[in-house]
């Protein structure tokens, strides 16, 4: 299994990896295939987004709106229940094509770490199929 870590330093935070992952796609030695990335942790989450100046937080904000305040019952610690919510919510895993050795991605779109429970050191599992 490779292993890719990705350093956050807030507690709500969009981190974009798109050049780390570039970047083991071109180490990989493969020209064309699908990148499966998957995360190993419960309070982040993976996907792609547009970052203008600014989206990152709208994204952040929308998120934490969705999540209603109830008494949470995660009996580990119900004060980031919420966070775990938003990761199942997002998602911890995605599956990205790419051509001569790059993410074929759209103009504006970016791959992002969401982080719902940093700062910490994420695990970032991947694996290039052909």
């Amino acid at each position: 299994m490779d292993i890719l870590e990705i350093n956050t330093n807030k507690k709500d935070e969009v981190v974009d990896i798109t050049d780390n992952i570039n970047e083991v796609i071109a180490k990989s030695g493969k020209n064309n295939g699908v990148c499966v990335l998957s995360l190993l942790h419960t309070t982040c989450a993976l996907t792609t987004a547009d970052l203008d100046p600014g989206t990152d937080q709208d994204l952040l904000e929308a998120l934490r709106k969705m999540l209603p305040k109830i008494s949470y019952r995660h009996p580990h610690d119900p004060s980031h229940a919420p966070d775990h919510m938003l990761s199942s919510i997002v998602g911890t895993s995605i599956s990205l094509i790419f051509q001569n050795k790059s993410l074929v991605l759209g103009t504006w779109q970016r791959v992002i770490l969401v982080e719902f429970n940093g700062p910490q050191t994420r695990r970032v599992t991947y694996k290039i199929i052909i």
